[in-house]
Formats: structure tokens, C-alpha cells, sequence
């Protein structure tokens, strides 16, 4: 069996990945076709060979710590790079490429993720793309259970993610400045206006994504959450809240980077607001990123160009 530092193996570092990624020593273990207890004496053995615990274990699964959160960058590394020599000098079949990120609701995160699966160039892939709540979109990074999150800040909210991020161990680096639009139905009649302003939305419903049990203005995803309104509509997916848009004639508050292809019927028109949507991404402090992490950093910032948007950095 092979080998790294330490007596430790690669089948080891395989195994504590799954783990890692399922949050359960039994769900890795169904997943890799191997018993719950040689899971389970392998995991030990790993932390007993590194001399300090990997995971916090509960009735619930396993929880990284810090150790193994940093462990886990670390890990990824070494079987990535044992995967692409077996490819090249081995002749083995490629191994699938991993990529998890989450993200707030956003066509354009979505548009990225479909170029960068298309331009995977692999016959066997695990990726997974999760539209969730702000700070879900922290933990998840955190965890590692998403090695990238994509998320706003502005002048409002930017103290507040600022320490949960620190507290997260996670970095934010701004991607681009968008001016605020309002997202409404192409039979809306503010659709055919060059501008909307506030007074314009007075009467229409607003449409705001659930934030659940950490609901809170600060981790809102539309600017303005503290906004009164006459009708106010919370929703939990982006496929209901262009549903209401057309049904309702609602509205929401994002960037304006929308996608013909995948939402047809919507269409952004310019907020006329003093405000700044500042858009970024975030990653884990002491995990490198991966070559497939990169690679969708480098779509995402292909699809905001070809919006006419200029990225940052």
C-alpha cells in the first residue's frame, strides 16, 4: 500500500477526505464499499500517527477541527497530485475531480459552474453547487464542506460578515462592484423604464430570500433589507422567486448580471439608489485552493466580463 510521511497512507488520506466531506464516518464508509469499523480504526489511527485529533465526534457524525480543517487542504493536495502522476505515468483512468461551492442566488455563479463542468475534460466527476443561505455559505466554507462560497458585502453589512468570516477562519476577495437592479418580469410595466427608483416599488411586492433561524439584516442578500414595505414575500429558491415575479409582479434587489438562457422571462432594470453591491469570494485561510477551485474562479470572472462588468484583481 502506498505510502506519505509518517507511515501514513494514501488510502488513509482517501478515506478521511470522504469523511470529511460526508460529515460521518458510516456515510464514507458506504460510499467507499469498506466496513463502518475500518472506517472508523482507520480515522483513529490517522489522528494517533499525527498526534492530534482530526474530527470532534457526536451522535450527529464528526465535525473537522481546527487541525483537521487545515489537515484537510493538506490532504486534497497529496491525492491530487498521487492522481494526476498515476494519470500521466501510470496510465490509470483520471481520477473525478471534486468542487463544491456555495453561493447566494446568482445566474451569473450558476452560468460559471456549467462552463467549468463542461470544461472539466473528464469522464467521471463529483461536483455540487449549493444556492443557500449567507450563513450557510460561511459554515460551508468553514467545514469545508464547499472549498469556495460566493456571497455580497456592502458598506452596511461588512462589519458584521467581517467577523463572522474572521471567526470562520475564511477570507474574502472581491470579485466586482455591481450597481443595484431590480429583477421583475418582462410584462412587468416597470420592464419597459431606462430606471426604477424607490418610490417605484412602493406598491409592488418584494421579494426577499429566506435567511432562516440566523435571519438577521446584516445577512440579507438584497441591499436595503431594513427597507419597510407594504408587502413583503420570503422564499427559499430561486426558481420560486422568478415565479412570483411573473405571477405576482414582484420584485427583488441584486446585481443585474442575469442570463437570458437561464431566466428568460426576467429582466434587470437599474435601481436609482446611492449604493454599491460588492461581490466576492471566499475560501478557507489556511487551504490552498485546488487546481478545479481555480479553474472555476477563472469562469466566473470570463462570465462577468462578458456582462461588460470589470472584475477586480
Amino acid at each position: 500500500m502506498a505510502r506519505v510521511a509518517n507511515d501514513i497512507t494514501l488510502q488513509q488520506l482517501r478515506y478521511f477526505i470522504e469523511v470529511a466531506s460526508e460529515g460521518s464516518i458510516s456515510a464514507a464508509a458506504d460510499l467507499l464499499y469498506v466496513s463502518q469499523p475500518t472506517m472508523s480504526a482507520a480515522m483513529k489511527d490517522l489522528e494517533a500517527r499525527i498526534g492530534r485529533p482530526l474530527f470532534t465526534r457526536s451522535a450527529r457524525g464528526v465535525v473537522l477541527t481546527v487541525d483537521g480543517v487545515e489537515f484537510l487542504g493538506y490532504a486534497r493536495q497529496v491525492v491530487e497530485q498521487v492522481s494526476l502522476l498515476e494519470q500521466r505515468y501510470v496510465g490509470r483512468q483520471a481520477s473525478r475531480r471534486l468542487l463544491g461551492v456555495s453561493a447566494q442566488h446568482y445566474s451569473f455563479a450558476v452560468e460559471a459552474f456549467v462552463r467549468m463542468v463542461e470544461g472539466a475534460d473528464a469522464d467521471q466527476y463529483e461536483f455540487s453547487l449549493r444556492e443557500t443561505r449567507t450563513w450557510d455559505i460561511i459554515e460551508d466554507v468553514r467545514t469545508l464542506r464547499s472549498e469556495l462560497g460566493i456571497l455580497y458585502r456592502n458598506d452596511f453589512n461588512r462589519q458584521v460578515l467581517g467577523k463572522l468570516m474572521r471567526d470562520a477562519g475564511v477570507v474574502f476577495t472581491p470579485l466586482f462592484v455591481a450597481q443595484p437592479h431590480i429583477f421583475v418580469a418582462r410584462r412587468n410595466p416597470l420592464a419597459s423604464q431606462a430606471r426604477a427608483t424607490l418610490d417605484d416599488l412602493a406598491e409592488l411586492p418584494r421579494l426577499t430570500f429566506d435567511q432562516g433561524a440566523n435571519n438577521s439584516f446584516y445577512l440579507a442578500e438584497e441591499i436595503l433589507s431594513t427597507m419597510s414595505s407594504k408587502r413583503e414575500i420570503r422564499v427559499s429558491d430561486r426558481a420560486t422567486i422568478f415565479n412570483l415575479m411573473i405571477g405576482l409582479g414582484g420584485y427583488t434587489i441584486s446585481t443585474g448580471l442575469i442570463s437570458d438562457d437561464l431566466d428568460p422571462e426576467i429582466v434587470a432594470i437599474p435601481l436609482d439608489v446611492d449604493e454599491r453591491i460588492e461581490i466576492g469570494w471566499i475560501a478557507h485561510s489556511s487551504v490552498p485552493l485546488t487546481e478545479q477551485a481555480q479553474a472555476y474562479l477563472e469562469e466566473l470572472r470570463a462570465v462577468v466580463v462578458s456582462y461588460g462588468v470589470e472584475p477586480l484583481g
